[in-house]
């Protein structure tokens, strides 16, 4: 009997009767191609139906031309998309699961064209947005006709495709909740003023796609609870659209989700970074669930079955979003199911390859398992023609993971870490406010290898001596970095530490502390966090042209925003330059002009890594294949080190 009843019980929805309660919600992939289905899109959901989701809700799909959000939106317009259509749905039943298509407007938010120029967008009112500066056009009464047709027909060639049913996107400040938006909405005309007319074009969409497929095509409605914006919607009026909606009987469920497009505070709560709570969107859900009578979805940090089934078991929802959770591990329901918990690669919300790579419009992946996103070129695994004693040096990402590919295809390896303990600088990773999740990639990589028979030797520098006594036929190099120390001018008689030592309780900092922080990511953000809370009177110095310039916008606002209620002073365009004392110069970086700090007990280096390069020079003369990946190559994240630990573990 499985450890989660409810997670795994089936559930009828309109006409989908689905195995499991588990739900990978539509998310963009930039996976299609001049608006159409491509194989690697069906071998990424495929790989999500074969391990084990119940329902699959595919990417936005564009109703009407004018809902080009991105370059690389799928458009469900023409009949030329249904054979793409088709062929996806077909590659997620083979496995069982029930899949879903979202119907999508964004109205104003949109956020790049098909050739770079400016974009014409349309919305209720002509009231520009905060996060993409657009303003749009007021849409007419032939248009919104023109729309709300485009919604039935997708639908209908959803249906067509083989599709189980659709979802009608009114979350996250696209067109639907424009209309309901009053601080949006600003119309005189049926469709703006009371609830009742905000809510017109909403009911007119799920009416014109009824009309248009058959009953047992499920319609679905997504939904934000809470937009956490200052000019969102309020939650009551959600909760009042969907007990009006829920009594005009064409919706089949509601999945509730948190967070506005709309602006930078609200956006972050569309893929929530590890600095906001599991499941904390599962009370608003639980508030849909009292006045509606169809199943209610809900979504938000939902990452391991755990607490999947204490928000079904609650009462809170009638099933989960686990999108990231897929995303990390795609086998995580059969492994949930069969008890494997502790074999589950828990996501840890970094989005760093998810949405990151979405919003660098780049194909989503994940850091801790790149066979995402990369199914059709990396995510099969043959077995070693000729095994091979290989050894790896060091523990980090890199090393961890080319560890557990190389013995999973059958080689003998070892991995010698010179440490007590494995991980590397996700060790201090982990220390950062918030950043306490992180150290599960060290959690999840040591499970692999333990899983593929990795011997591991830890406090076991790797030498020459070692490599030979070791009879290696191959050394993997993943020996990390350490801080970047550059030179500048003084500094003889300043306090100078560097971020490790801040984070391993080194350095005694004193009250007033200026970052140098040259790489614009986590760490410097981190950094300006902790020694604030510390009692600090802090100054982040960036070499960028923001703080956190390098790391993905949600996690980045989240930390920004806590450093300005923390009184924290954000220096931008600051390069290093010298130091005399207590004083510290920078220098512009776009006008070259000085700029001076004074009384500054405590100079932080935040100024990126030196590659660990001794034992490549020490094996110049092994006979043998040697391989640096990792920050041993260059330094960089650690999704280039979990990368290049899975490519050369495929390689050998």
């Amino acid at each position: 009997m499985t450890s989660f009843p409810h997670l795994f019980s089936p559930i009828q929805i309109g006409g989908m009767h689905v195995k499991n309660r588990i739900l990978s919600t539509g998310h963009d992939t930039v996976m299609a191609h001049d608006g159409h289905v491509t194989e690697r899109l069906i071998a990424y959901q495929e790989a999500r139906a074969r391990g084990g989701a119940g329902l699959i809700v595919a990417q936005v799909s564009g109703v009407h031309e004018t809902a080009r959000y991105t370059s690389h939106v799928l458009m469900a317009t023409s009949d030329d998309a249904i054979p793409g259509y088709r062929a996806l749905a077909d590659a997620v039943h083979r496995h069982g699961a029930k899949i879903c298509g979202q119907l999508f407007h964004p109205g104003r938010e949109i956020m790049e064209t098909q050739d770079g120029t400016a974009p014409v967008a349309y919305a209720p009112s002509p009231v520009p947005n905060s996060r993409f500066h657009v303003m749009p056009v007021p849409l007419s009464h032939r248009m919104i006709r023109e729309i709300v047709s485009g919604y039935g027909d997708a639908a209908a060639r959803l249906m067509q495709a083989g599709f189980d049913g659709c979802e009608i996107v009114a979350s996250h400040g696209y067109l639907p909740a424009q209309f309901l938006n009053p601080h949006i909405n600003r119309r005189d005309d049926a469709y703006g003023g009371s609830l009742e007319n905000r809510l017109r074009f909403l009911r007119e969409i799920a009416a014109d796609i009824r009309a248009k497929t058959l009953p047992s095509f499920a319609i679905g409605l997504r939904i934000t609870g809470e937009e956490h914006d200052s000019q969102g919607v309020e939650s009551s009026d959600i909760l009042a659209s969907c007990r009006l909606l829920d009594g005009d009987g064409v919706v089949d469920y509601f999945s509730v989700a948190a967070g506005t497009s709309a602006s930078l505070k609200g956006a972050v709560h569309i893929a929530p970074p590890m600095y906001l709570p599991n499941g904390y969107v599962a009370p608003f859900a639980a508030s849909v669930k009292q006045g509606v009578s169809k199943p209610v979805f809900v979504a938000g940090r939902i990452n391991q079955p755990q607490t999947a089934e204490q928000v079904l078991a609650s009462g809170q929802a009638d099933m989960c979003g686990m999108t990231r959770a897929m995303i990390c591990d795609p086998e995580m329901p059969a492994k949930a199911e069969a008890g494997r918990v502790d074999d589950i690669r828990a996501c840890i919300a970094c989005n760093q390859a998810c949405i990151g790579h979405f919003h660098k419009g780049y194909p989503i992946s994940c850091i801790q398992h790149p066979e995402t996103g990369r199914e059709l070129t990396l995510g099969i695994k043959t077995p070693a023609e000729h095994q091979k004693r290989i050894l790896v040096a060091g523990g980090g990402p890199a090393g961890m993971k080319a560890a557990a590919v190389l013995a999973a295809r059958g080689h003998r390896v070892s991995l010698h870490e010179a440490q007590p303990q494995l991980g590397g600088q996700a060790k201090l990773a982990q220390l950062l406010p918030g950043r306490a999740e992180f150290g599960g990639i060290i959690t999840n990589l040591s499970r692999e290898m333990e899983l593929a028979g990795v011997q591991v030797v830890r406090n076991s520098p790797v030498t020459l001596a070692l490599v030979e006594r070791e009879g290696a036929e191959a050394v993997v190099i993943a020996t990390g970095g350490t801080p970047h120390r550059p030179a500048f001018e003084g500094g003889d008689d300043t306090h100078v530490v560097d971020a490790w030592q801040v984070l391993a309780g080194q350095a005694n900092v004193g009250t007033r502390v200026l970052i140098a922080d040259w790489r614009a990511d986590w760490i410097g953000l981190g950094l300006a966090e902790k020694l604030a809370r510390d009692g600090c009177t802090v100054t982040l110095c960036v070499e960028a042209l923001f703080a956190g310039e390098t790391i993905h916008g949600y996690v980045r606002d989240v930390s920004v925003a806590n450093l300005h209620r923390l009184g924290v002073h954000i220096v931008p365009y600051a390069r290093l330059y010298g130091s005399d004392g207590s004083t510290i110069y920078m220098e512009h970086t776009a006008s070259g002009e000085p700029m001076i700090f004074e009384d500054i007990d405590t100079l932080v280096l935040s100024q990126g890594h030196d590659r660990v390069a001794s034992l490549e020079d020490e094996l110049e003369g092994f006979a043998g294949e040697i391989h640096v990946i990792g920050d041993a190559l260059t330094p960089r994240t650690a999704e280039e080190a979990v990368l290049e630990g899975l490519k050369i573990g495929r390689l050998l």
